[in-house]
């Protein structure tokens, strides 16, 4: 009753306002600056025996609250001074903010947390739970700042740190594979793949299926971006296999993504590398299903990603740039910053496949720069490869051929031989583009190139045959299909039409699908110039 006259005088005296009836009602000050000058006259004694009891009162009588708002009895238990109690929940703070995907929110959840557990000293229940903190807030940097970023190297070094001391922990296996991830993107490829073998191994020990999910689709991913792609195929179709949404959603939250929508866009990348276009497709739209039935904005963006590379590698250049425009939009809502950068380069190369070369180069470098703002060099040749074609469709030979200078320094520093052949098919071209003064369009007979650099040509041949060599040693039969046909072009100017017909034949003959694709049509078009 003392408390409620209390109340009555504050709300007419017009420095509180009151809303809602007694025993119901909710109070609030007039002016933050009232409710600071009131708090500041009280004893930092006084204020810390208040806030523990609001804590106290709130486990006790508020459970809701407690589930709910765990941000609010973090608060109430920092000011109390009470810091072991108070970090659980502002990890549970985080973990909640997380699984809503407001990354921001959580990263300063967990990150309060990381800065109370300073304080304390180091025993094995403090490196513990500064281990989960760490685990937890690596996913939601990977999101807003990229999966190479300086923040997501410092989370999970420590935790790997952390757990070198603790020794064996549950928390070992999304320590390891939050690394794999790390590297794969930063990229230290083969680091990520003896990370994601480790991953495998911990999963075999454990003969857990949650596990081994995780463990093939980071072996899938790390065989993938080395180029070894029949590898990559065959770890994420096992993903494929054990991957069920309602037994394993919780993995957004632990991993940061759904390993469906993972396993399933990677495999539809390999397919066709491997040469089976419409399976591709076919992966590619089953993982935006899946993406879109996700309350998951993250993974979303992955599969948006992933059908607008596929079509891209389709030369499907309408669907590329539908799917690159709503994977900015997602980006641009959400912040991700990397799919950002994925997007307005696969835009980019759109719009200069559809006649605005100079747009497409313009918004190819934009995501270049946005991708190098996230710390990671994974893709980057490919994008560069992207920057190169578009640079062909206008004619600028010299700018494509150091975007491939740069691409190749890459590829052989990181080992990253995804899309190598098309580097130095695309060289090839690009090498003709410039033997010819900088004009796309190629006399019909070699004897009118007498007065063009000979040079020129023997090295963009080269190139044809080197891209042939590498597709076949990777077994990238659609890599092999494109080299073929460059060759087929170059050589067929030379008179060798028989020679011409055999190779192109017996690449086009391998195929069993995707004859609606570009690379396809284009190939059935050669052959039937030659009958």
């Amino acid at each position: 009753m003392t408390l409620q006259k209390g109340l009555d005088r504050l709300v007419e005296s017009e420095l509180l306002y009151q809303r809602g009836l007694p025993p119901e009602s909710r109070y609030f000050f007039k002016h933050a600056l009232i409710q600071d000058a009131a708090y500041q006259s009280l004893l930092k004694s006084k204020r810390q025996q208040y806030h523990k009891k609001i804590g106290q009162v709130l486990e006790e009588r508020f459970p809701e609250t407690v589930e709910t708002e765990p941000e609010l009895l973090a608060h109430h238990y920092t000011e109390a001074g009470i810091l072991k109690e108070a970090i659980p929940y502002w990890q549970r703070a985080g973990e909640r903010a997380r699984q809503r995907s407001a990354n921001i929110e959580a990263i300063g959840h967990l990150t309060r947390g990381l800065e109370l557990l300073k304080i304390l000293p180091e025993t094995p229940e403090r490196n513990q739970q500064e281990m989960i903190l760490q685990s937890t807030i690596a996913p939601a940097f990977m999101a807003t700042k990229g999966y190479a970023s300086s923040e997501v190297e410092r989370a999970v070094l420590r935790a790997w740190e952390l757990c070198q001391k603790l020794g064996d922990t549950p928390q070992l296996f999304p320590v390891v594979h939050a690394l794999w991830r790390f590297y794969l993107v930063r990229p230290d490829l083969k680091t990520a793949r003896e990370r994601a073998e480790e991953c495998l191994k911990i999963a075999q020990k454990a003969k857990d299926p949650e596990l081994l999910l995780e463990a093939h689709m980071a072996l899938g991913a790390a065989f993938l971006w080395l180029g070894d792609m029949v590898s990559a195929r065959e770890h994420n179709e096992q993903g494929i296999d054990i991957y069920d949404p309602k037994k394993y959603g919780n993995h957004t939250f632990i991993y940061g993504q759904d390993p469906g929508v993972f396993c399933l866009s990677y495999c539809a990348w390999a397919l066709w590398f491997l040469g089976y276009p419409d399976k591709a497709l076919q992966r590619a739209e089953q993982a935006l299903t899946v993406g879109q039935d996700l309350s998951h904005p993250y993974s979303l963006g992955f599969a948006l990603r992933s059908i607008a590379v596929v079509n891209q590698f389709m030369l499907d250049t309408q669907a590329t740039l539908k799917w690159a425009d709503t994977l900015i939009k997602l980006s641009n809502e959400q912040g991700f910053t990397y799919w950002l950068a994925w997007g307005t380069i696969l835009r980019g190369w759109a719009l200069s496949k559809q006649g605005q070369g100079e747009e497409g180069v313009s918004q190819i470098i934009e995501g270049l720069t946005i991708h190098k703002d996230t710390e990671g060099d994974l893709a980057r040749p490919y994008f560069l490869a992207l920057q190169a074609e578009a640079n062909l469709e206008i004619g600028k030979a010299e700018d494509g051929l150091r975007a491939l200078d740069e691409a190749n320094y890459i590829v052989n520093k990181n080992e990253e031989r995804f899309y190598e052949a098309e580097l130095h098919r695309l060289k090839g071209e690009l090498l003709l583009v410039q033997s010819r003064g900088g004009s796309r369009t190629a006399p019909t007979e070699i004897s009118m190139l007498m007065e063009t650099d000979q040079t020129l040509l023997t090295e963009a041949e080269a190139c044809f045959h080197q891209a042939i060599d590498i597709a076949r040693r990777q077994s990238v039969k659609s890599l092999e299909l494109r080299a073929v046909m460059s060759l087929s072009s170059l050589l067929q100017r030379q008179g060798k039409k028989e020679e011409v017909r055999k190779m192109l034949a017996e690449i086009y003959g391998w195929f069993t699908e995707g004859f609606d694709t570009g690379d396809l049509r284009e190939a059935k078009t050669l052959l039937e110039g030659l009958s």
